[in-house]
């Protein structure tokens, strides 16, 4: 849950309310168990059977977290379903943008109501406050009646996901490039998809709704050999890389920077930089993972982000589901690249701002979003002006990627950017002796750094292989893999870092 803390709201208790359902955990194991047991048992070939069994699994997933929220779901989704049927039926810019509006709104209370009361509205009432007996009483109304309704906000998991799929549906129904749903049922399936609810990948609707409508296809073999490997392999980089890291050498530094130096700061900063990306690529393999087993196909989330020869190429290979819904559905409105050299700058910086805007309250994650936007119109200015890309190479653009999480771990860890000071004089403490350095720590950088090499198809060969194991050895190797990689990771699985936003 939210905590009001230091003047912002923090997601102090959320992890062990959601931990309830992470994927590598019993009683997720258990559900989806029974979840494939009722998708196959039921009469052959029925869509309707699996579009209500769909239907009971997502509410039931999501209930299992807050039953209200549940609710809050299914409303939302029967006013987005309402908004985009109109909105096939007569093309209207106003109607899109309350739609929209009505999205943003439910999200700006949840996740922004804290910091703009904090960091906005409190500091110009007071400095309108016309006597020290008003801003006094602004004090008061503020610590007995402003905060504790703050602090009892309950960020509604995956909000921030839902939210860009909802918007993308109505986008996409108002331009005529996908009709809504048939039925409340499919749409309520589309937005409440449990793999992907909590922390995407976010699916277009033209992807996802059609097969929803008609969810009679079975995996095939290399389908369920694809998805054990995706399964394994997201549990190796979360549970054993992931957790390790943040464990052994992220946590400690950026919970006290004082007391490291420049050798374990850097340890801390790549070491984050590969802990986010193997906890969030862990998310979506396993989610990708879970949908192919019902049948459904995700396309590629993660694609060797930090095997990128450019900042440009970095962003099409992270978090691909994001940015290419940042590209679709702000940078291409906003102008592209089509008004000039200089719109084109400003409009990638005006994306990667909001997009760091998106990301969470507080001024860490505009920050990271101005630091990656004024690098791609930076690369794009010199781009141009040397006639051809300017593509810097691996290492330049990794090392600027993990100094540009520093901020968003800042972020991240609840406390904003107050310890940013402190994180920076630790790079100027080089006679420090690193207690951060281990073996250990640099073999877990490296197999997490080398995790990539499993991205997007470059896992076909080994599913292929894979694919074509006896039945029972197919069942056997794959239990023998989760089995391997839950025994590596160390006990008990902290929240995937994503689940906040």
């Amino acid at each position: 849950m939210c905590g009001f803390r230091d003047g912002l709201l923090s997601r102090g208790d959320g992890p062990a309310i959601i931990g309830r359902m992470l994927f590598p955990t019993t009683a997720f194991a258990v559900f989806f168990a029974v979840v494939l047991l009722l998708w196959f048992s039921g009469p052959r070939q029925s869509a309707p059977w699996r579009r209500f069994t769909l239907l009971i699994a997502n509410f039931f997933f999501y209930c299992w977290w807050s039953w209200r929220f549940a609710l809050l779901l299914a409303a939302m989704a029967a006013i987005n379903h309402a908004f985009a049927r109109a909105l096939a039926r007569r093309r209207s810019r106003p109607l899109l943008f309350a739609a929209v509006a009505a999205n943003l709104l439910l999200l700006g209370v949840f996740k922004y109501a804290g910091f703009v009361f904090v960091s906005v509205v409190s500091p110009v009432v007071a400095a309108l406050c016309p006597s020290a007996e008003a801003l006094e009483a602004w004090n008061n109304f503020q610590f007995e009646r402003a905060f504790p309704v703050l602090s009892s906000i309950v960020l509604p998991i995956g909000v921030s996901f839902t939210t860009f799929s909802a918007i993308s549906y109505l986008a996409d129904a108002a331009s005529g490039k996908f009709r809504p749903a048939r039925s409340f049922v499919d749409f309520f399936n589309y937005l409440s998809f449990f793999p992907k609810l909590c922390a995407g990948p976010i699916v277009r609707p033209a992807d996802l709704i059609p097969a929803l409508e008609s969810p009679v296809e079975s995996p095939s073999r290399s389908d369920f050999a694809r998805a054990s490997l995706l399964l394994a392999l997201g549990l190796l980089k979360k549970t054993v890389v992931a957790n390790w890291l943040s464990q052994n050498a992220v946590d400690p530094f950026f919970d006290d920077p004082s007391e490291f130096g420049l050798a374990d700061a850097l340890v801390a900063t790549f070491g984050y930089a590969v802990q986010l990306y193997c906890d969030f690529s862990a998310y979506s393999d396993m989610a990708i993972a879970l949908a192919l087993m019902l049948g459904f196909r995700f396309g590629t989330n993660f694609d060797a982000p930090y095997l990128a020869r450019s900042l440009q190429e970095f962003w099409r290979r992270w978090h691909i589901s994001l940015s290419s819904w940042l590209r679709d559905y702000l940078y291409i409105p906003l102008g592209g690249s089509r008004r000039g050299a200089t719109r084109t700058e400003v409009n990638l910086f005006v994306t990667m701002l909001l997009g760091g805007v998106w990301h969470g309250a507080g001024w860490a994650f505009p920050l990271w979003g101005a630091v990656h936007g004024a690098g791609l119109a930076l690369e794009r200015r010199l781009s141009r002006r040397l006639g051809h890309p300017v593509r810097p190479g691996i290492l330049p653009v990794f090392a600027f990627t993990a100094a540009a999480w520093i901020p968003f771990r800042l972020g991240t860890g609840g406390g904003g950017l107050e310890g940013a000071g402190e994180v920076l004089r630790a790079f100027g403490r080089v006679a420090t002796a690193p207690s951060l350095c281990s073996p250990a720590a640099f073999a877990l950088l490296a197999l997490g750094f080398a995790s990539q090499l499993c991205d997007g198809r470059r896992l076909d060969r080994a599913s292929a292989v894979f694919a074509r194991l006896p039945a029972p050895i197919l069942g056997l190797a794959s239990a023998l893999l989760l089995a391997f990689c839950l025994g590596l990771g160390p006990r008990g699985v902290a929240p995937f870092i994503y689940f906040q936003f």
